[in-house]
């Protein structure tokens, strides 16, 4: 196998903040984003991140942004954030070409057993735009059940972007990791 089929995983650190938002941006937003199927493109416009979202993630002493990269460049990324008995899963992006391969999986796995063997967390969190059936169904594939409990967009806050629909919500998906 060559290098570029061999992931890497590691802790990101501040010189990756470019490079992070750049994925993050090419996972969901605009036309290049609807190569791979995590487009948020019908429902948004605008920004998903910025450098000061991503670098504050970084510097948080109970956050940290899985890296991972091939001999290509940076492929994928998640965010874990340590709370109160569960560890809380987001900004994760997979490089529209590389999606639909596995790889997708292989950092949700990663983020499970760092979050449950190295922070101790009985449960994954998430929120998960509620529009977004194909994602959530793939969610549930692996494991995640739907809560009901809704939290509204934060309309009107152009860091989360701008949104293209009136009835936007993200619901909770919650997994246990014993």
């Amino acid at each position: 196998m060559s290098t570029a089929e061999q992931p890497v995983f590691r802790t990101a650190t501040e010189a990756d903040v470019p490079t992070l938002v750049t994925l993050i941006e090419s996972a969901y937003r605009g036309d290049a984003s609807r190569t791979g199927w995590t487009t948020e493109a019908d429902l948004l416009d605008g920004q998903r991140t910025d450098p000061d979202g991503v670098a504050a993630v970084i510097r948080d002493a109970d956050s940290r942004i899985v890296a991972v990269e091939d001999g290509t460049g940076l492929i994928a990324c998640c965010q874990l954030e340590r709370r109160d008995g569960h560890a809380y899963f987001g900004m994760f992006a997979v490089s529209p070409a590389r999606q639909g391969g596995g790889l997708g999986k292989s950092v949700l796995s990663e983020a499970e057993r760092f979050a449950r063997d190295e922070w101790g967390a009985g449960e994954m969190h998430m929120t998960v735009i509620s529009a977004r059936d194909d994602l959530i169904a793939w969610y549930e594939r692996r494991g995640y059940r739907r809560t009901g409990q809704y939290t509204p967009f934060p309309y009107g806050d152009e860091r989360f972007g701008l949104p293209r629909r009136d009835d936007l919500r993200f619901e909770l998906l919650v997994k246990k990791l014993g």
